[in-house]
């Protein structure tokens, strides 16, 4: 895909479903509602915070590009949003992040307890709800998917070398925790449809969530807070390591790779050493290389999107190319 054709927002991607995932909304307030003040105070804040339900609408547009067949894709729509909500409480809680999309994170406005134990709830919740459908097969793939996610996490928790970590290892970390569940998501929209017809949606999925990623990681090295809603540079304030980093280390001289490894090795790094770092890995070509492999994998979703019938909804998954990779936030 080309980052040249007209822009595309999520908007523009939700306009022919957005009864459908007015309805997705519902059903997510309905499957979290609890008697319990603590939770509904919780769920209050974290409503407040939710993003723009870009994988709910990547199912119900999959579903109906294979036919809409399936009744239960409100529901299974809504239980793939509460899965994602719980994988960001429980990140913000391990990397003590204190905002999320410009508003406060559960963790910093509660506590790392009531995190933790409100992202196991909203897992729990999931897991009932995908019960009560009495069907293994969405069961099968979100229980895949929140696996895969999991051992993600432990992955990135393991790097003890930051410097060391490599594209493979890059790979492997964001397949498991951003591109499974927007696979799944994609391969649960087409659960009533043909064996090749699922398989290509869950092969465009996770293309699709990789570039994803990558898009994400990018805008962490090019856009301020107030696009990203969180600090600037907050990946390397967290010393995390992704692709634009990975692809630099090789091409930079020793004094450069020097003040990388001080960044990396001092607790709270200043805005000047963060800056330092961007200006160097955009000079030595590592934000073009990340930028090249978006691309790539935007093709290789698009590629699969080929084995479906011409319709709008599959025009509609096409342009979502466009959207993840021209996103400024």
């Amino acid at each position: 895909m080309s980052s040249q054709t007209a822009p595309i927002s999520l908007a523009d991607l939700q306009s022919g479903i957005r009864p459908r995932l007015e309805r997705v909304q519902q059903e997510l307030r309905r499957i979290v509602e609890a008697d319990f003040g603590l939770i509904t105070e919780v769920n209050t804040h974290l409503f407040q915070m939710q993003g723009k339900m870009f994988r709910p609408t990547l199912l119900l547009l999959a579903e109906e590009a294979t036919g809409g067949q399936d009744n239960r894709a409100t529901t299974l729509a809504a239980v793939v949003e509460l899965i994602h909500l719980a994988t960001l409480v429980h990140d913000d809680s391990v990397d003590h992040s204190v905002l999320r999309r410009g508003m406060p994170t559960i963790n910093s406005l509660f506590s790392h307890q009531i995190s933790v134990i409100m992202g196991d709830y909203l897992y729990s919740r999931a897991v009932i709800e995908l019960v009560g459908l009495n069907d293994l097969e969405p069961l099968r793939v979100l229980s895949r998917v929140t696996n895969d996610m999991t051992v993600g996490e432990m992955r990135q928790l393991l790097a003890h070398d930051p410097l060391g970590f490599s594209e493979e290892q890059y790979d492997l970390l964001i397949q498991a925790k951003t591109a499974s569940l927007v696979s799944g998501a994609c391969e649960i929209g087409a659960l009533r449809a043909s064996g090749e017809e699922r398989g290509a949606l869950r092969r465009f999925g996770g293309a699709l969530g990789m570039a994803f990623q990558i898009v994400d990681d990018l805008l962490d090295y090019t856009e301020d807070a107030s696009v990203t809603g969180k600090p600037f540079g907050s990946d390397l304030r967290e010393h995390k390591v992704t692709l634009p980093l990975i692809a630099a280390l090789p091409r930079m001289d020793d004094p450069a790779r020097r003040g990388v490894s001080r960044l990396l090795q001092t607790p709270e790094p200043s805005d000047s050493q963060i800056a330092e770092v961007i200006m160097t890995v955009s000079r030595v070509g590592g934000l073009d290389y990340a930028r090249e492999r978006a691309q790539r994998l935007a093709q290789l979703a698009e590629g699969e999107l080929d084995l479906l019938q011409p319709s709008v909804a599959r025009e509609a998954l096409r342009a979502s190319i466009t959207y993840v990779i021209d996103r400024r936030r």
